[in-house]
């Protein structure tokens, strides 16, 4: 495919954040709209989610981000038009300390004033929504019927397909090199396939941004960290299964095909872009899998996968658009809710970049917030 020389808008990273934000740039007219990745569309954090999708968070801009976007994947399938496998057995978190049960009850108080059906529940009725758990140690449990998930591929073909239908250009196998910048303006992206004269660019780059925001000087705190997945052998019970959250050990799980998908963060993990499978992950796994999940005792794993997560140091977004170089806009840093939030998060962009007010005001997710001491943390954080 030709490179384009120009471009109104120049989009780097090809992910669902970056898909999303070109089909609603290109959706909404906007029609010289570049974007480039770096590998295959969805090759970076995306494809290698877990696919959840969820609206219980313990931050209202975050609640608000999520139920926009849960109500975008509902219809997905007529707009922009594309099957994504959508399952919705809810989010079940799981609480062992009473400084968890204290947050989540405050979190749900909020949650349901801003539309979401979460409720607390006794560990009996935990159980019963996810058969495989034990309760021992458990003190309560958090739930919302609506959340749960979906192919992270099919979200970024559905993307990438609205985005081309409606005059974008998708490329792929193109890095970008730099970006000019004069007297605080932006001038072009230069990549590997051509340089392209642009005056908008847009990083959603997840766990490569710090370095798209050096070239053109504008600090985006976020460092990568190594997430691993397993994949189970079938299992005995065939009972749809909420999400599964330990909060107290970050292992969870959920229904994939005949087995179970396994997940765990790792608190001793270090920063980097490390994508081999560890070992000792799978024994750090194995004995949180034994605690909470003694029923799968003696059941295989056929497999998994590693991925990146991009991590601010409060573990929200950075959406804005920089002070100091005109028309350089990003949105970043999710800390592994991208993919939760994604389908908003493209509408706001679109807004910021046509000068419009978006449907929240993301003000406080600027990454100016860190030089302020700002933070705004979530705690509903895996």
């Amino acid at each position: 495919m030709a490179v384009p020389s120009s471009a109104e808008v120049v989009i780097v990273g090809g992910g669902v954040i970056g898909t999303s934000i070109a089909f609603h740039l290109a959706e909404a007219g906007v029609r010289d709209v570049i974007l480039v990745e770096r590998g295959q569309l969805g090759s970076g954090s995306t494809c290698k989610a877990a696919g959840g999708v969820r609206a219980q968070f313990s931050d209202a801009l975050n609640i608000q981000l999520g139920v926009r976007s849960l109500a975008a994947y509902h219809r997905f399938d007529t707009y922009p038009g594309q099957s994504i496998d959508l399952r919705t057995p809810g989010y079940l978190f799981l609480l062992s300390r009473p400084e968890d049960v204290a947050a989540f009850e405050t979190s749900v108080a909020l949650q349901n004033d801003l539309g979401v059906p979460s409720r607390m529940l006794e560990p009996a009725e935990a159980k019963r929504l996810s058969p495989l758990i034990d309760t021992d140690g458990l003190l309560a449990a958090a739930y919302s019927p609506e959340d749960g998930y979906c192919t992270p591929e099919s979200v970024v073909l559905g993307y990438a397909t609205g985005a081309r239908r409606s005059g974008a250009t998708l490329l792929t196998g193109c890095q970008v090199l730099g970006i000019d910048v004069d007297g605080g303006r932006i001038q072009a992206v230069r990549t590997t396939g051509s340089t392209i004269r642009t005056s908008t660019v847009v990083c959603a780059a997840g766990a490569w941004s710090s370095s798209v925001g050096e070239m053109v000087g504008t600090p985006l705190p976020v460092t990568p960290y190594r997430r691993q997945l397993a994949f189970t052998e079938p299992v005995a019970s065939d009972v749809p299964v909420p999400m599964t959250i330990d909060l107290a050990s970050a292992f969870y799980f959920r229904r994939e095909g005949r087995g179970l998908m396994l997940g765990m963060s790792d608190p001793d993990e270090p920063p980097g872009f490390r994508l081999e499978r560890s070992d000792e992950w799978l024994g750090k796994l194995a004995e949180a899998t034994t605690r909470r999940v003694p029923a799968l005792l003696g059941t295989g794993i056929t497999g998994g996968w590693a991925g990146l997560y991009e991590v601010t140091p409060d573990h929200n977004a950075l959406i804005g658009e920089s002070p100091d170089v005109g028309r350089f806009l990003y949105a970043t840093g999710f800390s592994g809710h991208g993919f939760m939030q994604g389908p908003a998060v493209g509408e706001i962009v679109r807004d910021l970049v046509l000068g419009t007010r978006p449907f929240v005001d993301v003000r406080p997710l600027d990454a100016r917030r860190f030089d302020r001491a700002e933070l705004r943390m979530e705690k509903n954080y895996v």
